[in-house]
């Protein structure tokens, strides 16, 4: 399958990544994509960027190098009521939004039906497109629950390519993603292939997500990055809401 598009990607404003939106921008052109989305982290997490970053996103180009650029945000929840890191005003400005669970946001060791419940209502907000990597074992999930709850809301589960990288600092990502997958794949519901590059060399890396969709004999039609356009719609659907 032909990957076309990057759904989640980082730039130095998220603080703990390492290159430009231009570099970025260039790394996608060089490996072929049509689409990138750069999707810098919210304010909550450690050391990101300010309130002003996602104000200011109408001043960079939606297209360079040749490929089309969409600027989101990769926001943080921050309790299991849904609530997360900015307002309607600011998520406006923004072409997509990612909302995941990340360590220095949101504590460890609560239930399955307490972190299912916060991003049940993180999907009520209707600038939310994508739930990124619902994968690590720190955070469980109840995968029938989400799957069909996302298929209502017309909002895309992420197949993190970084979750699923030997060595990767998630707790058992290969396995929970082989089972949210099977979950989607049962349902007939989307997803969406995120590289969550924080470098260059890693724009567009999608070879252990493409490798599990392989094992698990997942429809390559359920799979957002085959097709730009599609994609685009489905987010443009969603906001339509």
């Amino acid at each position: 399958m032909k990957y076309l598009l990057d759904s989640h990607t980082h730039t130095i404003a998220s603080g703990h990544a390492y290159c430009t939106v231009l570099e970025m921008a260039r790394a996608a052109a060089d490996r072929g994509l049509e689409l990138l989305c750069i999707t810098d982290h919210a304010p909550a997490m450690e050391g990101t960027t300010c309130r002003d970053y996602f104000a200011n996103l109408g001043v960079i180009d939606r297209e360079l190098f040749g490929v089309q650029i969409l600027m989101g945000v990769e926001l943080n929840l921050l309790d299991t009521e849904g609530t997360v890191d900015l307002d309607e005003p600011l998520l406006r400005r923004t072409d997509m939004a990612i909302v995941s669970l990340h360590t220095k946001c949101i504590p460890t060791g609560g239930t399955a039906e307490g972190y299912t419940n916060g991003l049940l209502q993180a999907m009520k907000n209707p600038y939310v497109n994508i739930i990124g990597h619902p994968d690590d074992g720190r955070y469980p999930l109840d995968y029938p629950t989400l799957v069909r709850a996302a298929a209502d809301a017309g909002v895309l589960l992420e197949v993190n390519n970084s979750s699923l990288t030997p060595g990767g600092f998630r707790v058992n990502g290969p396995l929970h993603c082989a089972e949210m997958l099977r979950e989607c794949k049962k349902q007939g519901v989307p997803v969406v292939v995120g590289s969550d590059a924080h470098f260059v060399s890693y724009v567009g890396n999608h070879q252990y997500a493409d490798a599990l969709f392989q094992e698990l004999d997942f429809p390559e039609e359920l799979v957002m990055n085959r097709d730009s356009a599609a994609f685009l719609a489905f987010l443009k659907a969603r906001r339509a809401r």
